[in-house]
């Protein structure tokens, strides 16, 4: 299937060094509609020896494409970027059927992708490097910042476009090759759709790999691919949990890690927000994407005198958003990635409720992979989705007392990601963001922002590192140290 025949099941291949291959071992994996539950297509299923040919194809691609010029570099991203526009439909239909992606989530991928592509364009004439001081005369020094090799990226299923691209864009265009592992949930939008749109382009063959795996041979391929010599960083977005492991096993083959990971992100709305606006932003904020958006909004906080009365608003919009068929252009809410995964979902709002929390809107069992828009109240520490992310179609309200203690909830999570305060005072708001221990902080909107000029990531156990701008150029370069003498040097023997 080629991947612009989004809505046809069909096999395909790895592909290593611009060649579309079979696993070694010959095995494939079935790629899964979450939606119907039926095969939408077959992928083969890398081994441990293909991650070695896979990196033996970049490792050879390297020098070629770090001595290619700027302006070859730059068109090949350019023209990628506008490929990615004009095949936009193709993206949609391959979001719904791989992954459940409704058609306006669908779109902003297409997107925003395509502006990483652009943003990752104007990263490769970015001034990388700076003249020293010397204390010898004539001596002149300079730190350049130069690509560091064979990246690693390791790219989510959620955001497959966005987050598929970023896994690799910058890295590629200051001079590194790489090889990219998409999820298992997302093998074609992630990775082969993109690596075939980036071939288009002109990228040279094994500049960019793209390797499909079994999920139970993900962490061999994974381990394999980070312990190999030659792979000199690792970019890795998905949940906390696996990030853990991620980074312990670059730390073990001493390579830096680039990892973005999960959140429990707060919306903190002040007395004096504009209510309606407080409602449709939380509710976007909340379930994009069915809630399934690493930014997405598990908690609401409100003043103890507005908490009754937006939760009656909140719920009565909620309850009306458009849920099911992610086919179907008014869906908001499609399914979640599985069954498996609605139905921890549902166990998390079950506990909640078993335990007193105060069920507004949605809840019941999941059909499938979808489950209700759901709006809790009453939540306390003893309860699971107090501190667990949700990563699903749920979201919970809090009342708070004073502002102070709204701030200590907040505060109160390992994680450190994102957060957002709706006030009409955005000196108030920015008093709040410097209290607020989040990597991201949005005054008067919600949780859920992305520009792939900004420098995107977490705190705490969201992670580290940063996507966007001169921390994204920093992460994938090494700076050298390099020196050069107008006359000869006098030594003391």
């Amino acid at each position: 299937m080629a991947a612009g025949e989004a809505g046809e099941p069909g096999k395909r291949g790895l592909l290593i060094g611009g060649a579309d291959r079979a696993a070694g071992t010959g095995r494939t994996e079935q790629d899964l509609n979450p939606y119907t539950g039926e095969v939408f297509a077959t992928v083969a299923a890398a081994a441990p020896e293909d991650v070695t040919a896979a990196v033996d194809a970049a490792a050879a691609a390297f020098p070629g494409w770090a001595a290619t010029d700027v302006g070859t570099r730059r068109k090949i991203f350019l023209r990628a970027a506008d490929l990615l526009e004009q095949r936009t439909e193709d993206a949609v239909a391959l979001m719904a059927g791989e992954v459940g992606g409704t058609r306006p989530w669908a779109m902003f991928n297409a997107g925003l992708a395509a502006d990483v592509l652009r943003e990752a364009a104007a990263a490769i004439t970015a001034p990388r490097g700076e003249v020293l001081s010397s204390s010898s005369p004539g001596e002149w020094g300079f730190a350049l910042r130069q690509p560091a090799g064979v990246v690693a990226a390791l790219a989510p299923w959620n955001a497959p476009l966005i987050l598929g691209v970023r896994s690799f864009a910058v890295a590629l265009a200051v001079g590194n090759t790489a090889v990219l592992k998409p999820s298992e949930d997302a093998p074609l939008t992630a990775g082969l759709f993109l690596a075939e749109i980036m071939r288009e382009a002109g990228l040279p063959d094994g500049v960019l790999n793209v390797l499909t795996n079994a999920r139970d041979d993900a962490a061999q391929v994974v381990e394999t691919l980070i312990a190999d010599r030659r792979v000199r960083r690792v970019n890795f977005t998905g949940s906390t949990n696996v990030g853990r492991s991620v980074g312990i096993k670059a730390a073990e083959n001493l390579k830096p890690a680039l990892l973005e990971l999960g959140g429990k992100n707060s919306i903190l709305v002040l007395d004096d927000a504009d209510l309606d606006y407080a409602v449709d932003a939380v509710t976007f904020g909340a379930f994009m994407n069915a809630g399934q958006i690493c930014m997405s909004a598990d908690r609401v906080l409100l003043p103890r005198a507005l908490e009754q009365e937006f939760s009656r608003r909140f719920a009565a919009k909620v309850a009306e958003l458009p849920c099911g068929d992610p086919g179907k252009p008014d869906t908001v809410i499609g399914p979640v990635i599985g069954e498996r995964s609605a139905q921890r979902v549902a166990a998390l709002v079950d506990d909640a409720v078993a335990q007193g929390a105060v069920l507004h809107t949605g809840g019941g069992r999941p059909d499938g992979a979808v489950y209700r828009p759901t709006v809790l109240s009453g939540v306390t520490p003893e309860q699971r989705i107090h501190s667990e992310e949700i990563f699903g179609p749920v979201t919970t309200v809090h009342g708070y007392d004073d502002v102070d203690s709204a701030i200590e909830v907040m505060n109160d999570t390992p994680y450190g990601l994102t957060a957002g305060v709706i006030t009409e005072d955005t000196r108030r708001g920015w008093a709040i963001a410097q209290r607020v221990r989040t990597g991201i902080f949005h005054i008067n909107d919600q949780s859920v922002g992305d520009e792939p000029q900004a420098p995107f990531g977490g705190v705490k156990d969201s992670g580290y590192g940063r996507f966007g701008g001169r921390d994204g150029i920093d992460a994938f370069t090494d700076t050298r140290w390099v020196t050069f003498r107008e006359q000869h040097a006098q030594y003391p023997f």
